[in-house]
């Protein structure tokens, strides 16, 4: 009844994480524990969820049954078609209900949600580094072991991020799946296309929060935070 009420009773005793689901909760607990049940048997690979495995599978596999009718994109997922499509349909399904933003990607909202509430329940426990969008901590805790578990089966390349690779992949195959529907820009990288699409809308949701200056993306705004703080990382 808890998913009908939208009651989230089942918390995280380390972070605070709720959820209204019990089995998402023992998935988000794994973050915590490092615990990974399910093991790939080609490899050493092994993953906190069963459908990262199956993902993971594909690439000893090479199966790709699920394709785009519209570019040739392909996939190892059904999920990652539908949202694929979006980007020729428009859809924006997932919205805001304190401001009119809306967008194609669940993650891209909870990441949106966070400015509202300030919620990031995903925290890191090296650094303290926290994220309202747990990829974004599994991401980051790469920087403090060093894992890069994205491998081009092509060259000896390896990457922290699928992101990365996507684009390192695309100097080999050529393939960019990602279109802009407002002109011809294409890319390998989902990121690439939400940032080239604000050059259109001109929406700039990185703000400043000691002075009005906003930027499309995140690295402009930590240039900018710069001429406050005085700080200056990089050395000659």
């Amino acid at each position: 009844m808890t998913k009908h009420t939208g009651e989230k009773r089942f918390v995280c005793e380390t972070c605070g994480y709720r959820t209204s689901d019990k089995s998402s909760l023992i998935v988000h607990i794994r973050r915590h524990t490092g615990e990974k049940p399910y093991k790939c048997d080609l490899c050493d690979y092994s993953a906190t969820q069963k459908g990262s495995l199956k993902q993971h599978m594909a690439k000893h596999t090479g199966r790709k049954p699920y394709m785009c009718g519209e570019c040739g994109y392909r996939t190892a997922h059904r999920f990652h078609l539908s949202k694929h499509m979006r980007r020729h349909t428009g859809e924006k399904p997932y919205k805001c209900d304190q401001c009119d933003y809306s967008t194609a990607e669940k993650s891209d909202l909870v990441r949106h949600m966070a400015k509202h509430t300030g919620n990031k329940p995903y925290i890191c426990g090296k650094c303290g580094y926290r994220t309202a969008v747990r990829s974004h901590l599994t991401g980051h805790m790469r920087k403090h072991t060093g894992e890069k578990p994205y491998k081009c089966d092509q060259c000896d390349y390896a990457s922290a991020t699928k992101c990365n690779l996507d684009q390192h992949m695309a100097r080999h195959t050529g393939v960019k799946p990602f279109m802009c529907g407002e002109c011809e820009y294409r890319t390998a990288v989902k990121l690439r296309l939400s940032q080239h699409l604000r050059t259109h809308t001109g929406e700039k949701p990185f703000k400043c929060a000691q002075c009005d200056y906003s930027a499309t993306q995140k690295g402009s705004l930590k240039q900018h935070m710069a001429k406050h703080t005085g700080r200056k990382p990089y050395l000659c």
